[in-house]
């Protein structure tokens, strides 16, 4: 009997060990009310409950109780959330986090803005976030650390902490800077309100705070050192812009039973009811949730700019998961329902063509998703309409709808002459593909040499000429599938640049300098940078020199291609971060400088931007970094039927002449 059991126990723990193990899944929730260095007037009554619905949220997702950490004043059982605890807390989840785990760190409270010298990364408008943890003071030291403050260097340092650790980091950030506020010679001051209905916005003027005795505050340790990571498994959500106000009310609005929250904070908790698959969805549905709260608030408050939510990071990669496999390659993109009419805040410049094939997806309440065919019925240049498919017609006011196209559009393909079809696997990103001709008009042609590889001639005048970009032999087809998606993004840049034209978009300047070291040499507008400014010289470097004082956030995207046609993004730098440049006032310019790769043997520079749509994901112009896998969606906005209306748009080519890049 004896034996028989041991052999059994032996038996169980073999197969134990053979078993995967699964990785877990932990959060940090941190939300300060009260701020016990600074007067009540400047407190706030939402983040203890939103922590609370968070913890809720996440329960029903599927995390264990002991793995969800509260730092939350008023909150029975979770630690206060002051600077050091926070950072401790931050700390011990590090050290317990491994690879292939998940982590969500979220924060709820109010931000603040100063400026901060000290900072590696300058941000255009010159200003630093500050999270105000429950001991924030007002005496900025000499370091521009706020005591009680978390600074927005240290949130990045500890979130590539655990990105170097192999762990997937959600970031939601419920607070605000505050920028509007600073940026104002006066303090916005808000109509007496209703006690049961009041309407606290979350951001201080870092010049309100009371300084209380800085020299008893503890500096708190901050998060190791660790190298640059690549933020491939990182996504984040941020309330608003950094120049916006959130704010906390009574949500559900006209629900009895609401209670103060934090508008992004019920949001997602909200779109999470619907079961979204990736984190696009649920953002999607956040932002589809904010028109008629936004509406209110602005009848309510019309002297505040009220926020726009912005999500950076792998949108498309699986809730919940550590995983770098996504689960869309196609953009989609929210659409705004007015009778029979679908309007979508995307068109030609993001990749679409008139009448162009697409489906309809309509989300209902319970996560149900519904598909139809359709097609694109009118088209513009940032905007599009359809019909609503006759069979999704009868569907509920509170349907979700979204709009993805069938396949890539056929203007920008990149036609291919060949006499057999291309190597398997050639498919492209969105929005450019590939399509071969026998005869007639070709971009390119290729020729299968067998064990020679493969050769590609240049045929399109367009994309370059034989001095610049020559005929190439490439060893196989991973190196040939390189070129041309290189060919084919290149020609889509161009059709990109000739849309845009010679638009306009008042108080914004790109400028082209050239630099010897730290000495100006000369510098040309880059739309004139081709023409008028001979090509950097000996150890001289390029520059592109950004300047936004046009009142509003920016949509901005610089790409360069080298010669062979390989990409190099130059803004956003890597295809996680957000690609919204922060606005700017002729007063307080927000200005920003970027090295540029050398532009030279047929290398170009193409530099698009746009104005930022309300409640949107940042238009990308159909581009971005080599890992993102789907170009970024708009969102939809509620209201009456209007003409399709053009934005404005900027966009400037650069060119210089140079040798040619070796064959190879």
């Amino acid at each position: 009997m004896t034996s028989r059991l041991s052999r059994w126990l032996l038996g169980a723990l073999l197969v134990a060990a053979a078993l995967p193990v699964w990785s877990a899944q932990r959060a940090l929730l941190v939300g300060v009310s009260e701020l016990v260095n600074q007067p009540q007037a400047l407190w706030l009554q939402a983040p203890r409950n939103d922590v609370a619905l968070m913890r809720e949220v996440l329960l029903k997702q599927g995390f264990a109780a002991p793995d969800i950490t509260v730092l939350a004043d008023g909150v029975e059982g979770a630690g206060l959330p002051d600077a050091q605890r926070i950072h401790e807390a931050l700390g011990r989840l590090l050290e317990r986090s491994r690879s292939g785990d998940f982590v969500l760190l979220y924060f709820s409270g109010h931000g603040t803005r100063l400026r901060d010298a000290t900072k590696a990364y300058q941000e255009p408008d010159g200003l630093a976030e500050n999270f105000l943890a429950r001991d924030v003071r007002g005496q900025v030291g000499v370091d521009r650390a706020l005591p009680g403050g978390v600074r927005d260097v240290e949130f990045d340092a500890w979130i590539g902490a655990f990105l170097a650790r192999n762990v997937f980091v959600w970031s939601v950030f419920d607070t605000c800077s505050a920028a509007s506020l600073t940026r104002s010679a006066k303090t916005v001051a808000d109509a007496a309100q209703p006690a049961d209905d009041q309407v606290r916005f979350r951001g201080i003027q870092v010049d309100r705070l009371v300084r209380g005795d800085a020299a008893s505050a503890v500096a708190p340790s901050g998060a190791p050192p660790v190298n640059h990571v690549a933020r491939a498994r990182y996504v984040a959500f941020f309330a608003s812009e950094s120049h916006q106000v959130t704010p906390e009310l009574r949500l559900p609005r006209k629900d009895r039973n609401g209670r103060p929250q934090g508008l992004l904070t019920w949001a997602v908790a909200e779109a999470l009811q619907r079961k979204p698959a990736t984190w696009r969805e649920l953002y999607n549905g956040v932002l589809a949730l904010y028109p008629p709260v936004i509406e209110e608030l602005e009848a309510r408050f019309p002297e505040r700019e009220l926020p726009s939510p912005v999500a950076e990071g792998n949108l498309d990669l699986p809730l919940f998961a550590n995983s770098l496999q996504p689960l869309s390659t196609r953009p989609v993109w929210n659409a705004q329902r007015v009778g029979d009419k679908l309007t979508l805040a995307v068109g030609r410049l993001d990749g679409l063509d008139p009448r162009q094939p697409v489906r309809v997806l309509a989300t209902l309440a319970d996560g149900t998703v519904r598909v139809a065919p359709s097609e694109l019925s009118e088209i513009a240049l940032g905007s599009a309409r359809l019909d609503v498919p006759p069979v999704l017609a009868g569907l509920a006011g509170a349907t979700f709808w979204a709009v993805t196209p069938v396949d890539a559009p056929e203007s920008v393909a990149l036609r291919v002459r060949a006499d057999k079809p291309l190597p398997a696997g050639m498919s492209l990103q969105w929005p450019t593909a590939l399509r071969t001709v026998r005869d007639g008009d070709a971009d390119v042609r290729w020729t299968d040499l067998g064990a020679g590889g493969h050769r590609l001639e240049l045929l399109s005048p367009a994309l370059g000429t034989t001095a610049t970009m020559p005929d190439a032999t490439l060893p196989d087809a991973a190196a040939l599938r390189q070129r041309l998606q290189g060919l084919a993004q290149l020609k889509w840049l161009l059709q990109l640049n000739a849309l845009a034209g010679d638009g306009q978009l008042d108080g914004f300047d790109a400028l082209v300098e050239i630099r010897d070291g730290e000495r100006l040499v000369r510098s040309a507008p880059a739309r004139e940078a081709e023409a008028k400014l001979p090509p950097p010289a000996g150890a001289e470097r390029a520059s592109l020199a950004v300047r936004n004082t046009s009142g509003q956030s920016l949509d901005l995207v610089i790409v360069a291609l080298d010669g062979r046609g390989a990409t190099q993004a130059v803004f956003p730098e890597e295809s996680s971060e957000t690609n919204r440049f922060e606005r700017g006032t002729p007063q307080a310019p927000a200005a920003k400088r970027f090295e540029l790769p050398p532009l030279d043997g047929g290398a170009r520079l193409l530099v698009l931007a746009s104005p930022a749509a309300p409640w949107s994901v940042p238009r990308m112009f159909g581009l971005r970094g080599q890992e993102a896998e789907a170009a970024l969606p708009e969102v939809r906005v509620r209201g009456l039927p209007q003409s399709l209306k053009e934005r404005q748009v900027y966009a400037a080519m650069v060119r210089w002449p140079g040798e040619a890049p070796a064959s190879r």
